[in-house]
């Protein structure tokens, strides 16, 4: 189970699990994105083609615009004993044109560099924004696409009780919608919820 710490300046939490920690990006995890995302194993199956520095900049702005506009967004996602960037994961609301549409949706993605695969990291670090988006949003569903032959995906979202909603495309590539119900919560005080507009 992920602990929520203290909010930071720009009012992003920090999660920790016991072996990772997802915090806000920072200006010094620019390098580490751009290699990230400049490699073909990661963008295999999320866009199929590396990303420019450019293009990687771009994303680490939409981030932070996620939680300044919607509270919530994509986390950096290290390694707590070295410190080690890991990947990238959140929510976000992309305004996809994409059948069937996504409104009022969360939409959960997760991306880490290879030499971290098969570890239990994706496991773990999704399971804490899993959580963390059970408690705090409240638009009734989380989405995720999936593409068809990123196998590894696919069971990280089913362990946590995503279901297959359709097969349909995006962008000319074949992609698995996974819909999962966010649980109604009782209310239990002053939590504040994060409403989805979609």
């Amino acid at each position: 189970m992920a602990e929520v710490q203290i909010a930071t300046p720009r009012g992003i939490p920090v999660l920790e699990t016991a072996r990772l920690r997802l915090r806000p990006h920072r200006p010094g995890d620019f390098d580490f994105s751009v290699s990230l995302w400049a490699d073909p194993i990661v963008t295999r199956y999320i866009g199929g083609r590396p990303l420019t520095r450019e293009e990687v900049w771009g994303r680490l702005l939409r981030y932070d615009g996620h939680w300044a506009m919607l509270g919530f967004g994509y986390w950096a996602l290290e390694e707590k004993l070295t410190g080690a960037f890991l990947g990238e994961l959140g929510f976000a609301d992309l305004q996809r044109e994409i059948e069937p549409r996504l409104d009022g949706m969360a939409e959960i993605g997760w991306v880490l560099a290879p030499q971290h695969h098969g570890k239990g990291y994706a496991t773990e670090a999704v399971g804490a924004v899993v959580a963390w988006g059970d408690a705090r949003l409240s638009n009734g569903r989380m989405v995720a696409l999936i593409h068809p032959e990123n196998g590894a995906s696919l069971r990280v979202a089913e362990k946590f009780g995503f279901r297959e909603l359709c097969r349909t495309t995006y962008h000319g590539e074949p992609t698995v919608q996974f819909v999962r119900e966010i649980p109604r919560q009782r209310d239990s005080g002053p939590e504040q919820k994060t409403f989805f507009r979609g």
